[in-house]
């Protein structure tokens, strides 16, 4: 089922096109990678999903219905940008927002140091938030994001400021979401972290939804006949209208060829072809990451 759907969002600001007939569909309880470079026009359209601006023309959907107001207490939004108060304290404005989102005090309170406990933070809650690391105010900010409970969860580059370990101990929470039912629209550049978490993706440039697709899929879509061919000989025997050798690269008795397929023939009979003459350990098709199909797509 989609959860969340957009239909040709137009978008302008001053002569500037933000958005140009944008469409996307999230399905419920996936993680869902909203790509592009800066300026492309991500922020625009979360903006137009959390209801903190309209569109121009075009249609916003939840569950197939179009969207009215009371949808902002079904999202749970982080922004690139954190906005807490630094002379507040902690617990205190922690419930505040909390309250905002339509749960009452004692409620918030009680899933809030829920959270702080899990999170090993309770012993800041009533310390004010500059007093913290810029580590520590972002799992704050975290946790009030997602302490309402709601059934859509929009994270605007949710690793930035987190070391490696956080980071991890993050990923790990926003599958645990998943798990529990949530969907999530997620917002990076990091490549890496897409290819590890994400169902799906729509890469937006320029305004415009340029390539869309489950992670998989576009990885395949992407794909070269090249593969890495392991062997413990030194020169590779092959036929030069079979392949073309593109380099290789060598370690002790062990050397990588990466090679280009030349026929139109299957895997199994490009590898069958290559076996008699040569002494192979290792034979795999390379599949593209997403960083390279992000900089190729947005480079065109």
């Amino acid at each position: 089922m989609i959860f969340l759907e957009t239909k040709f969002l137009i978008k302008q600001y001053s002569g500037h096109l933000a958005l140009d007939n944008v469409s996307i569909q999230v399905p419920e309880q996936k993680i869902f990678g909203l790509l592009g470079p800066n300026g492309a026009g991500k922020t625009t359209l979360i903006r137009i999903i959390n209801r903190i601006t309209a569109p121009d023309s075009g249609e916003l959907f939840f569950k197939g219905r179009l969207s009215h107001a009371d949808d902002i207490y079904r999202i749970g939004y982080l922004p690139e940008e954190r906005g807490l108060y630094k002379k507040m304290k902690v617990g205190e404005q922690a419930i505040y927002l909390a309250q905002l989102k339509g749960l009452s005090k004692p409620e918030a309170e009680k899933r809030l140091k829920e959270w702080f406990k899990k999170f090993d933070l309770l012993h800041w809650w009533n310390k004010k938030l500059e007093e913290l690391s810029k580590g520590m105010q972002q799992k704050v900010q975290f946790i009030i994001t997602v302490v309402h409970d709601p059934e859509l969860l929009i994270f605007d580059e949710p690793f930035s400021g987190f070391d490696p370990l956080n980071a991890e101990l993050l990923k790990n929470e926003i599958l645990e979401l998943k798990a529990q039912g949530k969907t999530i629209l997620f917002s990076t550049h990091n490549m890496a972290s897409v290819e590890e978490i994400c169902d799906e993706i729509a890469l937006i440039n320029r305004s415009k939804v340029v390539l869309s697709g489950s992670v998989e899929e576009v990885r395949t879509r992407f794909k070269k006949p090249v593969f890495k061919l392991q062997t413990t000989q030194k020169d590779l025997i092959v036929n030069e209208s079979l392949c073309e050798i593109i380099d290789c690269q060598s370690v002790g008795n062990t050397h990588v060829f990466r090679i280009k397929k030349l026929q139109a023939i299957s895997n199994s009979e490009f590898l069958a072809a290559i076996i008699p003459q040569n002494e192979v350990v290792a034979f795999e098709e390379e599949t593209p990451s997403m960083n390279d199909i992000f900089i190729q797509t947005v480079s065109q």
